[in-house]
């Protein structure tokens, strides 16, 4: 019990110090209508360092959190690690908005690649936490909704690379606001990690 209540605290403090620096950092992609310059990129690359930091640390945490309260829980838990673990590959890599020949590339992993690892790590985990009751039905659902959203931008690769187009491969829609909302899940998933342990804390 000591140990899985200190995996809560640290996945849940995780959550919200990645949650955080995600909505510290936004503003700086809408500073420029064009290529941004190095000090806004280099600052972005910072923050997002700490941001898989805290990613890593909660995803592990939930995936591990759910496995061993509920052994049925396992393999969605699998896949949730998996596909968690591959999508802050993806975020720690090079940043799509800088001009050069790997611009357009990464453009269609920080895209369409992202989106669909979204859906993929929220169908698992949303499955696995409430199969082990480790977070409430509602949130799950809210997390399926998350990942429909996310797929429905999976096909954007077709329709350009402008980013103030509302459906193009990197635009401001499929990016920074589609992508935004795993954050707010994120969240609320540390918070209730946070408030289900002091209710337990309180019972006994």
């Amino acid at each position: 019990m000591e140990e899985e209540a200190s995996v809560r605290n640290v996945t849940a403090a995780a959550g919200l110090i990645a949650g955080a620096s995600v909505l510290v950092s936004v503003p700086l992609y809408f500073m420029y209508g064009g290529a941004p310059p190095a000090w806004n990129v280099l600052t972005r690359d910072l923050i997002t360092l700490l941001t898989c930091a805290g990613l890593l640390v909660f995803v592990a945490g939930i995936s591990h959190l759910a496995a061993r309260l509920s052994p049925s829980a396992g393999f969605a838990s699998l896949i949730a690690a998996g596909s968690g673990f591959i999508f802050i590959a993806i975020d720690g890599s090079l940043d799509p908005t800088i001009d050069g020949p790997l611009a357009q590339a990464n453009m269609l992993a920080h895209g369409p690649i992202k989106r669909l690892l979204t859906a993929v790590y929220l169908f698992a985990a949303g499955h696995a936490a409430l199969r082990a009751g480790l977070l409430p039905d509602w949130l799950r659902r809210a997390g399926y909704v998350i990942a429909l959203i996310n797929l429905a931008f999976v096909p954007s690769l077709y329709f350009g690379t402008d980013p103030t187009d509302f459906y193009a491969v990197h635009s401001w829609a499929n990016s920074a606001v589609t992508g935004s909302l795993l954050v707010y899940w994120m969240i609320a998933a540390s918070i209730v990690l946070i408030v289900a342990r002091r209710a337990r804390g309180t019972a006994v």
